[in-house]
């Protein structure tokens, strides 16, 4: 692979901190990486300094000289006064780039809906990034430097995104960089991932899953490494004490697989626990929508049309759907704050609301006062999973320093302002809690820290959000907003994908659109057809079941040989890296036919219905 970017001993300093400390990347063709790391530790000024934007203060950045580089930052310096046409394709005729298939494909992806005459100015801040990454898009770079990308795009534009980044250059050319705080968006499309933290910049092989999984390891050897010091030093203190001991045999350590790092974690939330609190929170009824109509001067069609929606007790529920389809007026019905045309809605007579915006309006009344003088209005403790939290205590959960709490509200970052507007909510003790995009602008160590305080909430959820990893991780049901009515997704976001690729499918197509009572006479049909199939005699079930049974204990076999070599690798010399090159090519093979034989039994499977 040939180099196409990177840096050398680089170091940047701000008049109050210091960023980098003599980092050295490199960036190759083919290379996808995804940059995380904590808020204000510096990955925007890494993509930056790469991108040539900004120059380090030591170091160099090298650059192979006909790369072209492609960015994409937080802002954009798009003109008011153009119209999204000039804003996209600038001076081009229009006969030029209306003729270009690659240019016509990117525009319908991200700005079908916006009018191309309209000024940049008079449209909204999701549209302005869309015109904003449309106009990068169509360029021609070899790099692509996006700084969260998938701020302001719905779910349908951030899988439309993805896939084009996937397929915009072939294998093993071009290169992406991409800061996002958007896990299922790095997990798609990044191939490694860099972690900036404390001055430096660490690299992982992978996308963010392993990149966690990684990371896991990482700290679990770091706590050993610390144990054994400390061992060390209570053996140096003992000979010191008592003069030398006998010495033991050597314990011998190995590394387990990454399955076995999570084989003993417990289930992320104890579903039927969290419902029993919240029915002693709540009673038996939350909110009924019954036979819901809800339209607007102007609009065509309904935004709610003829609902019928259960919410209750401990239920957590996403709802996802296309920026304009009426997310924000469903929860307003929710809440009683907008009267229906037709039909009721039921609140209970014990719930207790509790709404974190996107704009943070729980936040205004504070202005300038510090963390700490607002906190201290709060005398109240929380219970949460079973242990009894301080206004502190929770604000340290949720990633707050000591010096943090001198700092006036009005001079936190958005990600910290966030965190502390759904910690005052959540101090004010309600038994329903609204969240919309709770996740803009945290990094994703502080949304693992608000997935882990959710868990934990004994109460009935209801979220709106874009992050799919987010809405999947932190829900039970996810619901889509679609044509005025609310439709369950027993198979999460995948399913409204299909469901939407289906409805902007050509009219002429054969197959009836998802949700049909045409389509779900064929989906029955289809699957009594195929449960019906082909009869197997008694000597073919015994076949397969007997292939299925072979299956395993050959899976069986090979676990035990990679737990053999793995052993066998922990045992070696660490300085001999062709023997361990060698001990994981054995465990890659092993693995790779543990695979063919999943393959294998899940055909045989499918064949018996099983």
């Amino acid at each position: 692979m040939a180099f196409m970017l990177g840096c050398e001993k680089v170091a940047v300093e701000f008049p109050t901190k210091t960023v980098f400390e003599s980092v050295s990347l490199g960036v190759d063709e083919g290379d996808r990486i995804g940059i995380v790391g904590r808020n204000g530790d510096g990955k925007s000024t890494l993509l930056s300094v790469l991108a040539g934007v900004l120059p380090p203060d030591e170091g160099r950045v090298l650059r192979n000289g006909a790369v072209r580089v492609g960015v994409l930052g937080q802002s954009d310096n798009l003109n008011d006064e153009d119209t999204v046409e000039r804003a996209v394709v600038g001076d081009i005729p229009a006969y030029e780039w209306a003729g270009d298939a690659r240019i016509r494909d990117i525009i319908a992806g991200l700005a079908s809906d916006i009018p191309w005459d309209a000024q940049v100015g008079t449209l909204s801040g999701g549209q302005r990034r869309r015109v904003d990454l449309v106009r990068l898009l169509i360029g021609d770079w070899d790099i692509l430097a996006l700084d969260e990308p998938t701020n302001h795009l719905d779910v349908r534009a951030i899988t439309w995104l993805a896939n084009h980044l996937k397929t915009r250059w072939r294998a093993g050319q071009g290169a992406l960089l991409v800061v996002t705080h958007d896990r299922w968006f790095l997990d798609e499309v990044c191939t490694r991932m860099w972690e900036v933290h404390d001055r430096m910049v660490e690299p992982f092989e992978g996308g963010f899953s392993a990149y966690i999984l990684q990371r896991v390891e990482r700290d679990r050897l770091a706590a050993l490494a610390e144990e054994k010091r400390q061992n060390a030093l209570r053996r140096e203190l003992a000979w010191l004490a008592r003069g030398p001991k006998a010495r033991g045999t050597k314990p011998k350590f190995r590394v387990d697989a990454a399955h076995e790092l999570i084989a003993d974690v417990p289930p992320l939330r104890n579903e039927l626990e969290l419902k029993r609190m919240a029915m002693a929170r709540l009673g038996k009824q939350v909110v009924e929508l019954k036979n819901v109509t809800v339209g607007f001067d102007g609009k065509p069609a309904p935004v709610l049309d003829h609902v019928d929606w259960i919410i209750g007790p401990g239920d957590r529920y996403g709802i996802v759907g296309a920026n304009g389809v009426g997310k924000t007026t469903l929860l307003k019905v929710i809440q009683g704050k907008i009267k229906p045309q037709t039909g009721f809605v039921k609140i209970g007579k014990t719930v207790k609301f509790a709404v974190l915006s996107q704009h943070l309006d729980n936040l205004t009344r504070f202005g300038n006062d510090r963390v700490r003088q607002v906190i201290s209005n709060y005398t109240r403790r929380m219970m949460l999973d079973g242990k009894e939290m301080t206004p502190a205590q929770l604000l340290e959960k949720l990633g707050f320093s000591r010096a943090d709490l001198n700092e006036p509200v009005c001079d936190l970052s958005g990600g910290q302002k966030r965190r502390l507007a759904l910690m005052l909510i959540l101090l004010d003790e309600p038994n329903v809690l609204i969240l919309d995009e709770p996740g803009n602008d945290m990094d994703t160590d502080m949304l693992a820290a608000i997935e882990e305080l959710l868990d934990a909430w004994p109460g009935t959820l209801l979220l709106v959000t874009h992050d799919r990893f987010l809405m999947e991780r932190v829900t039970d049901h996810q619901f889509a907003l679609i044509d005025g009515h609310v439709r369950h997704l027993p198979r999460g976001v995948d399913e409204y994908l299909e469901i939407t690729a289906h409805a902007a499918a050509p009219a002429g197509r054969a197959k009836a659109p998802q949700g049909s009572a045409a389509a779900s006479a064929e989906s029955t049909a289809e699957s009594k057809s195929t449960a019906a199939g082909p009869q197997l005699s008694g000597g073919e079930i015994r076949e397969l079941k007997k292939r299925m049974r072979s299956c395993e204990n050959k899976s069986n076999t090979l676990r035990g040989k990679i737990e053999q070599a793995q052993a066998d690798m922990a045992a070696a010399d660490p300085s001999d890296f062709e023997a361990l090159g060698k001990f994981q090519q054995q465990i890659n093979d092993f693995q790779a036919q543990i695979d063919a034989l999943d393959e294998q039994w899940l055909e045989a499977a499918e064949v018996l219905g099983e």
